[in-house]
């Protein structure tokens, strides 16, 4: 097993286990508080984390031949993605706390388990689009995690802990700059962009070649969030120099599907 996912693995599951310990002791009525995702509360940001960790373990038995469950939630996605993912969520938020925790445990060890057999097959999960690897696919879910870990927590008034597990979205955020375009129908130019991060416990991240003329500089967890649609531009501390840099914090994003409004400024 690759030391690289092990440690995905690893963060996924403490900031899964720190998201879990801020749900788990909540009235009935505190899970039915709204977050800033529209039409969300805490119990279907909490639904939407299970079932799309059930997708991913579907995507995982489909890699391996069993491909029933992966072509029955394609089916339907495919008739209408972004209704899929509001039903299934909202529909999963209904439920009773205990269950919904109890739903959301066993998806958990289910994905670790399935990306585990998938990497050590060597084979990439089909997904909803490019095929993933095991270790981007663990990206995928803990950024999937953090963000909407921020949405609960933004709903309940809780102040989330930064810590240098942050640099997974980050990492996810500059990988993805060429799909960010593709999302806003625009292409992609060719120049280099140096991005300069300063993590939460102070550290330096880079990324990109040190000569290069533009760069985007400015604190990791602010670059993440942007990346993720929580937090508008102007309310982050990011500097971009040059106009492709520029451009790309306008449309920065980590996530698959359309980008969406959001947030408006503070």
């Amino acid at each position: 097993m690759s030391s690289l996912l092990e440690e995905l693995l690893a963060d996924l599951a403490a900031e899964s286990d720190a998201l879990r310990a801020v749900v788990a002791e909540l009235s009935e009525e505190q899970w039915r508080t709204p977050t800033p995702a529209e039409g969300w509360d805490v119990a279907t940001s909490i639904a939407h984390l299970a079932w799309t960790d059930e997708a991913a373990v579907a995507a995982a038995a489909a890699a391996t031949g069993d491909a029933a469950a992966w072509d029955a939630l394609v089916l339907e996605a495919i008739a209408d993605m972004n209704g899929v993912v509001d039903k299934a969520a909202l529909a999963g938020g209904a439920v009773a706390p205990a269950d919904l925790i109890a739903r959301w445990d066993a998806a958990r060890v289910g994905l670790a388990e399935a990306l585990r057999r998938t990497e050590a097959a060597g084979l990439k999960l089909p997904w909803f689009g490019p095929p993933m690897s095991a270790a981007s696919m663990a990206t995928a879910r803990f950024m999937e995690t953090w963000a909407h870990g921020l949405d609960v927590r933004d709903g309940l008034g809780v102040t989330a802990e930064r810590t240098d597990r942050v640099r997974h979205v980050c990492h996810l955020a500059v990988r993805t700059r060429g799909y960010a375009y593709s999302v806003h129908e625009r292409e992609a130019p060719s120049s280099d962009i140096r991005v300069e991060l300063t993590s939460p416990s102070g550290a330096s991240w880079e990324w990109g070649p040190q000569d290069a003329e533009q760069s985007v500089t400015g604190s990791a967890w602010d670059f993440a969030r942007l990346a993720t649609k929580r937090i508008h531009r102007d309310d982050t501390d990011l500097v971009a120099t040059g106009p492709d840099a520029d451009e790309w914090l306008d449309i920065v994003q980590a996530f698959a599907g359309p980008s969406g409004k959001g947030r408006d400024r503070a």
